[in-house]
């Protein structure tokens, strides 16, 4: 993938960014010997339109994964992706209040998101706002706890 193919799909991720977010950031590194990594937090309103432009773009969802930042009262929800094709790796982030961690599912634009969506879920008590079952992927049927959750009872 080009530079320029790169910067484009950066400025399309920045202009799904408003003014009034903060935490909204778009950049990239090149590693010129491996390829290129694009790092963007968009607002989660627009997470699935971001979702839907990498995907149009031939991403592939490789993870998602939570991180719980307890003194800020947010839940940061990661996606990472990957380019089969192009030596590209894109990183989608999303910041959602820690009291109620709601984003829209991106389980409809990439398949593959359905069990890491569950997975995070599980572990960071994450709610997938569409997703079609949620119930514990790796925990027991009956789990009412988030074990990585900074509150969790033996989290340091």
């Amino acid at each position: 993938m080009s530079s320029d193919a790169v910067d484009a799909i950066a400025g399309r991720l920045r202009e799904m960014n408003t003014p009034s977010s903060e935490d909204a950031t778009v950049s990239i590194a090149e590693h010129s010997a491996r390829g290129w990594n694009l790092d963007a937090t968009v607002v989660p309103e627009r997470l699935v339109e971001a979702a839907r432009m990498l995907d149009a773009e031939g991403f592939g969802i490789d993870a998602v994964t939570g991180v719980d930042w307890i003194a800020a009262g947010q839940m940061e929800i990661v996606y990472d992706f990957f380019h089969p094709m192009r030596a590209v790796r894109a990183v989608l982030r999303t910041r959602v209040p820690r009291a109620r961690p709601e984003v829209p599912t991106i389980q409809d634009v990439f398949p593959g998101a359905n069990w890491h969506e569950r997975e995070t879920h599980d572990f960071f008590g994450i709610h997938f706002v569409g997703h079609p079952d949620l119930t514990p992927l790796l925990l027991p049927e009956d789990a009412d706890f988030h074990p990585l959750r900074k509150d969790y009872p033996g989290a340091s």
